[in-house]
């Protein structure tokens, strides 16, 4: 089951400090090193791998901005297929470049979210 980061049950022990400082973590490796192959479907959306980004930062990204930032690291392939059922203008879908992800995290970048 999934809970949202501000809605959380109480933990046992030491548990709350253990995320806390998970999530800093992450937070800090965001700056550095590309994150979503292991938490997002094959194929994604870029407004979904946005989402992903402001919850784990838990701030609003301008979109534009996000797009193009991401998309300048090359770790993305856009595919020629859309997100079927979908209520409006169907977004294109993407995938991680596998072998551009992977020396992202072997050699890092400088994203500053």
């Amino acid at each position: 089951m999934w809970w949202d980061i501000h809605d959380l049950p109480e933990f046992m022990l030491d548990h709350r400090e253990i995320l806390d400082k998970a999530l800093q973590t992450l937070r800090l490796q965001l700056n550095y090193l590309p994150i979503g192959y292991n938490l997002l479907p094959e194929k994604f959306t870029m407004t979904e791998l946005q989402i992903l980004y402001e919850t784990i930062l838990d701030k609003k990204l301008d979109k534009r901005n996000f797009q193009r930032k991401i998309l300048g690291y090359k770790i993305l392939k856009s595919l020629k297929e859309k997100k079927k059922g979908m209520p409006h203008k169907s977004p294109y879908l993407y995938s991680f470049e596998l072998e551009k992800y992977n020396d992202a995290l072997n050699k890092g970048f400088n994203a500053r979210w």
